[in-house]
């Protein structure tokens, strides 16, 4: 196995770095879809005359096409190969984008902003796997730790430039260019990160292991020598053909279907990651944070710059994880980040159990305020730092080669129907109770210390057929 001196002396081609930040362009888009509506919520909700029931509806009915892309995302890349998966996420992004801006009824809004769905789910799926099967083993962590990376910075660049139309249009409902309301730019700025998605996907190569797959292995071959021409070829050709055969010795070619509740063990290890860092309440930090601040004494006019200074930290944490995912390894940093949010969110929880006031008419006395800042602060960092790119990093390089794209794609549609039940679930837990709720979370980052502690082995410096083997059956690979 690869020493970490030895990683850290590596020197990361060019060409590699380039096809991942490539790839991870979808992570961007990703990242900016889920959260460009933040801005224009009130905006919509006033247009169109909409319920609370019916606006909150509108804004997480993206996540459920979400799971959908995400399920169907490996049976596209699996047929026709991961970049005709990602030009097609990037035409859905570009059709959502300028339905959603031009909509002209709430069922059309919802109708564009299901297929957005589809195309974040897509992306959410494509770009770790295309990204971990084009890395040297050497910096897999690092490179595809950029998905996260690109996420978050697509999540600033969409609230900063809802930022900027609104404020250029004196309100998000107000005219903008061309007579337009500044709330359907927002949509449509969108339609500039998918079209160079779009462009990129026409630059890019096929991923040499799912040449391999099609009997393609000249093509995979060349691709092999121009992003790492110091490694043995001919090993990684033949370590992707042993696992192909291994699979069809074990009977399961291409099949997730296993012993353990009808799945393999390697994908409900997958789900359960997925689920976990959904389950610490991550989300409620970006989407119901207005709550949060104003109880620490922020006016509401503040939300969306410390929204966006919120995004900022997150970036930067995300790149402590980049330095540091190849240096010492995933269970460590994964470990740490599981601690760091259980002690936060319990602070969390504390700090709220001495809220006066009631509903959305609370406020924290005296040094609570700041204690319970600071602590959502730790939380967004530990998350940022750790869970966030670090399951992303996983999903990529623990399922058998043969299975990679179906079981990524299950397990992030597992993530994004999290994702909706706690997106949904928060305001009428609050309402009964803050410091419960946050406390629930606190359990679940308890809970996922302990789930990678006894399920979660070290992938560090080993190439996905080698890291695949550690979460085969004992005895299963001898058949």
């Amino acid at each position: 196995m690869t020493t970490a001196a030895g990683q850290l002396s590596t020197k990361i081609p060019k060409r590699v770095i380039w096809l991942a930040l490539a790839g991870a362009v979808g992570g961007f888009l990703f990242g900016f879809d889920s959260s460009v509506v933040n801005g224009a919520v009130d905006a919509i909700r006033d247009e169109f005359a909409l319920s609370e029931a019916v606006t909150g509806f509108a804004v997480a009915v993206a996540l459920l096409g979400c799971a959908a892309g995400a399920y169907l995302a490996g049976k596209v890349a699996d047929r026709y190969g991961r970049i005709p998966a990602m030009k097609l996420g990037a035409f859905l992004f570009l059709v959502s984008a300028i339905g959603t801006g031009f909509a002209f009824g709430v069922w059309d809004l919802i109708f564009w902003r299901l297929v957005g769905g589809l195309g974040i789910g897509l992306a959410s799926v494509i770009a770790p796997a295309y990204i971990s099967e084009i890395s040297p083993r050497q910096v897999r962590g690092r490179l595809a730790s950029l998905q996260q990376l690109a996420i978050t910075t697509g999540i600033f660049a969409a609230l900063l430039s809802d930022a900027l139309f609104a404020n250029g249009a004196s309100g998000a409902d107000q005219p903008f260019w061309l007579g337009i309301e500044a709330w359907r730019w927002m949509f449509l700025a969108a339609a500039v990160p998918a079209v160079v998605y779009g462009w990129i996907a026409f630059t890019l190569p096929e991923s040499p292991r799912f040449l391999v797959f099609q009997g393609k292995e000249d093509e995979a071959r060349k691709v092999f020598d121009s992003i790492a021409p110091a490694e043995d070829t001919d090993r990684h050709i033949r370590e992707i053909r042993d696992a192909i055969e291994m699979d069809k010795i074990a009977g399961k070619e291409g099949s997730l279907r296993g012993k353990t509740f009808g799945l393999q063990g390697v994908v409900w290890i997958g789900i359960t990651l997925s689920v976990l860092q959904q389950f610490v309440g991550i989300n409620v930090i970006f989407y119901y944070s207005t709550t949060l601040w104003k109880a620490v004494g922020f006016q509401e006019s503040d939300s969306l710059t410390i929204s966006v200074a919120t995004s900022v930290t997150n970036i930067l944490v995300t790149l402590v994880a980049i330095a540091l995912v190849d240096r010492i390894g995933r269970r460590p940093i994964l470990l740490t980040g599981s601690i760091g949010m259980a002690v936060s969110l319990g602070v969390m929880a504390v700090a709220f159990s001495q809220a006066v006031g009631s509903g959305s008419d609370i406020s924290l006395p005296g040094a609570w305020a700041p204690v319970a800042l600071v602590a959502a602060n730790v939380f967004v960092i530990s998350f940022g730092a750790s869970w966030g790119p670090l399951v992303w990093v996983l999903l990529g390089e623990i399922f058998p080669s043969r299975i990679r794209a179906r079981a990524l794609g299950l397990a992030a549609a597992a993530q994004w129907i999290a994702n909706f039940a706690i997106t949904l679930s928060f305001p009428v837990m609050a309402a009964a109770s803050l410091p419960l709720t946050y406390a629930m979370y606190a359990l679940f980052a308890a809970a996922s210390f302990f789930f990678v502690m006894f399920k979660v082995p070290e992938t560090n410096g080993m190439s996905l057929e080698q890291a695949e083997t550690l979460f085969v059956p004992k005895g299963a690979a001898k058949r």
